[in-house]
């Protein structure tokens, strides 16, 4: 009798345990099998060399298609809202991932935080106007490019760091041009368009052969950034979803990000800005929109 009731105990535990691993996996098993297939992503620019080489792996391992929209950060929220679709937002930084929740846009209790920015000046590799400070983007004849802060990250980072410098009405006689998009901002050095923009550190590693970047003093940097990923409240295929964040996550996903440069912890941003605080909010003043 004790040797039956152990084998039902035994039998029991593992039931249990199966139970609790079989939903990924028959999510899964339900993509190969046509009944799931594709994901519609909705990100901001500043992810997208990551995400595109992500997507394939994927798509590779899982058998599903990853549709990847990118564009600025408010831009693609809009279209979500609009058009009452997509699975996953990745903005490029939390001041539209908070917008998204407020809105309703994400669940979440699913936000991840992928990887770490640090705001900085890009210039064409070989610095050809010298430029080593801020101070130097309110030199006459230097043209600068920032992205839209309404509705780019990196913009509104370039904001919030010149209102703090003090230098806001200064440089913003030398803005020669405003991108849609963080991957439009990093175009405009690489093509020489502008003399230097206000980007991300990792956009030398996107084109090193035609970027470079020129860190900010510590006391400049006003925040690390971060790029968020959550499920949408329009998906209709949340566990998959939810696989998906999970190999972003995934050392897999990581090496892909250290691949193209990104900071893959908060110790390593901390090295740029030890005292800067992390991700938040900041509210774009009346007269850059």
């Amino acid at each position: 009798m004790r040797r039956i009731l152990k084998i039902v105990v035994i039998t029991m535990l593992a039931l249990l345990f199966l139970t609790g691993c079989t939903s990924q996996k028959e999510s899964v098993n339900a993509a190969r099998q046509g009944e799931t297939k594709e994901l519609q992503i909705f990100a901001g620019a500043a992810s997208k060399p990551p995400l595109e080489e992500i997507a394939t792996l994927f798509w590779q391992k899982y058998g599903v298609k990853v549709n990847l929209t990118f564009g600025g950060s408010g831009s693609v929220l809009s279209q979500m809202k609009l058009s009452r679709r997509g699975d996953v937002y990745i903005p490029g930084s939390s001041d539209f991932m908070e917008m998204a929740k407020k809105e309703g846009v994400v669940d979440p209790q699913t936000e991840k935080i992928l990887v770490y920015l640090i705001p900085a000046i890009n210039v064409p590799r070989g610095n050809p106007q010298g430029i080593r400070s801020l101070n130097d983007l309110a030199r006459p004849g230097v043209r600068v490019g920032l992205a839209r802060p309404d509705t780019v990250c990196v913009g509104l980072y370039g904001v919030e760091v010149l209102e703090k410098a003090g230098l806001a009405d200064k440089v913003k006689k030398n803005i020669v041009t405003y991108a849609e998009s963080c991957e439009k901002t990093a175009n405009l050095v690489a093509l020489k368009q502008v003399d230097a923009v206000l980007g991300w550190d990792v956009f030398q590693k996107w084109d090193p052969a035609k970027i470079e970047t020129i860190y900010l003093p510590p006391e400049q940097v006003t925040r690390i950034g971060y790029i968020p990923a959550a499920i949408s409240s329009f998906s209709q295929q949340k566990e998959l979803a939810a696989l998906f964040l999970t190999f972003l996550t995934s050392e897999e996903g990581k090496e892909v990000f250290r691949k193209y440069g990104y900071l893959g912890s908060i110790e390593e941003a901390r090295k740029f800005a030890p005292e800067a605080p992390v991700g938040g909010e900041y509210q774009l003043p009346a007269d850059w929109r």
